[in-house]
């Protein structure tokens, strides 16, 4: 129990029976496909009160009052391209020195690791293997850690043999993302104050594929993750965890991957085994979770549906996944449809691409007035280059934390989204919070892939259209060569690949 940490505590010069415990972290989701480049903007940082606030159990819970929580560094951006070398270094030594100051003073007990797993930076092949390995030249082995991650995430070799704890979200969309951050200070939490730290079973499994194809929503990731709630309620198991792995980013680490956490090795080591064989069972059977189409099959239908508001996802181009959010190619598209661009067309909200150099020219303009403007494809000019928007300036916004300007462009029926920068129109409340309504919309076309909980929830209809760009749902015209291989889908098998566990964990 707690006397073990009181021992601790006294042997490192601390007077509280507390245990001192660090939060640090880094997150973003990074296509290598994309050409973005995740810089300074893109990252939100959170330091002292803001950053133990972002955790509802040290917010609301009593894990607040159960240990003494240091708030190091924490950095998070929405999905891109790679991070800047000299951005993640910043980050990194900023965790570092705030590490470094801690383990110096009073020393620490623990460290909560939040980060995605699926981030990559410029010169590096494993980013989080790479910030862990440092974070450890700092703290020693004998600080406990336990990380969170996105089911997304990769776990490489280096994440699994350093962090002690280690789980991941058990939904996609990610519906338990404050639910699974929680779990994984409380796993750290109950080590640290009975003094028993778990070992990890962990198994790569020869799979990698996109998320729109593996859903929680739909079988088969339904049913194979909902098995996880049985397996952690046998002796000796402390956590089991999925990983689907990231499929947008083209890394040796880049696979499906299930690790079990617990203080029995055979019981985790049979149930790590369970997982993965099921896993690998099932790979045939992924589907995407939405009715997939071209972008033409989903105009029709949408215009075609007697409900509203009808759904297309732009899913090439998804910033959520990794999308630069500036590819052109589906507004072309649609501009160049007679029936959404008459003035009697029914309502189709697009969002949205990003142009700096179009906002700074659309705010010399009079909302009400027609404008043409050139914009968009300055990242990813890929698939299509800028598009002519002419029609109506319709409103500007200034001040979104993510967008900066706003503007809206109507074009018969169409109601072209361009914002200043970046951003993901993956909530009702994005559209509304620029005046434009989806349920009044025949049509809603954004850059997404699964439709995330209040899309789904509005939806009357919906087509996943199987858009170009840098999270191309189409993994194979991408064009992968430094994964490992063999790899499901990209090759057949004519047998069981090896999916025993290894243990990783010091022995009591």
């Amino acid at each position: 129990m707690l006397e073990e940490v009181a021992f601790r505590a006294y042997a490192q010069g601390v007077t509280t029976t507390k245990p001192r415990i660090a939060i640090a972290g880094m997150a973003i989701e990074s296509s290598t496909f994309s050409p973005h480049r995740a810089g300074a903007r893109d990252f939100q940082r959170f330091e002292g009160e803001e950053l133990i606030n972002r955790y509802t159990s040290l917010r609301e819970g009593s894990a607040r009052d159960a240990a003494e929580w240091l708030p190091v560094y924490y950095a998070r951006s929405i999905p891109g391209g790679a991070v800047l070398r000299e951005v993640y270094d910043d980050v990194k030594t900023r965790i570092l020195d705030g590490l470094r100051e801690l383990v110096a003073g009073d020393g620490i007990d623990g460290l909560f690791f939040d980060i995605h797993g699926a981030m990559s930076v410029v010169g590096l092949d494993d980013a989080e293997g790479d910030l862990i390995s440092a974070i450890r030249d700092v703290i020693g082995n004998d600080v406990v850690v336990s990380a969170s991650m996105d089911l997304h995430g990769n776990v490489s070799r280096p994440l699994i043999e350093q962090a002690d704890i280690i789980t991941c979200y058990r939904l996609a969309p990610h519906e338990d993302t404050a639910e699974t951050r929680d779990r994984a200070i409380k796993n750290l939490l109950d080590a640290l104050t009975s003094g028993v730290v778990p070992r990890r079973a962990y198994v790569p499994v020869p799979i990698l594929l996109p998320g729109e194809k593996t859903s929680t929503r739909v079988e088969p990731a339904k049913s194979l993750y909902a098995r996880i709630d049985e397996i952690e309620t046998r002796d000796g198991i402390v956590d089991a965890a999925i990983w689907i792995g990231y499929a947008w980013a083209d890394e040796p680490r880049c696979h499906g991957v299930v690790v079990v956490t617990g203080t029995d090795d055979a019981a985790i080591a049979s149930a790590a085994e369970e997982l993965a064989a099921e896993f690998w069972r099932v790979r045939d059977e992924f589907e995407f979770v939405g009715p997939p189409g071209t972008l033409d099959e989903g105009v029709a239908a949408g215009l075609a549906s007697p409900t509203i508001p009808y759904f297309i996802s732009d899913s090439g181009d998804n910033p959520g996944a990794g999308g630069t959010g500036d590819v052109t190619w589906t507004l072309a598209q649609l501009l160049q449809k007679p029936e959404l661009t008459a003035d009697d067309s029914p309502t189709v909200l697009v969002g949205s691409i990003f142009d700096k150099g179009a906002l700074d020219f659309l705010r010399t303009q009079q909302v009400g007035s027609t404008v043409t403007v050139e914009a968009g494809a300055r990242v990813d000019s890929g698939p299509h280059g800028p598009v002519t928007i002419t029609g109506e300036l319709v409103s500007l916004t200034e001040g979104d934390p993510d967008a900066g300007g706003i503007a809206v462009i109507r074009v018969g029926g169409i109601h072209a989204i361009v914002t200043e920068f970046r951003k993901a129109y993956h909530a009702i409340e994005d559209f509304t919070s620029i005046g434009l309504d989806p349920f009044t919309a025949q049509i809603v076309v954004t850059k997404i892939g699964y439709l995330e909980p209040t899309l789904y929830d509005a939806q009357r209809g919906w087509t996943l259209a199987l858009t170009p760009g840098g999270v191309d749902q189409d993994l194979e015209r991408l064009g992968h060569h430094r994964i490992q291989r063999p790899m499901f889908p990209f090759d057949s098998f004519d047998h069981t690949p090896d999916l025993s566990a290894e243990i990783f964990g010091s022995q009591a």
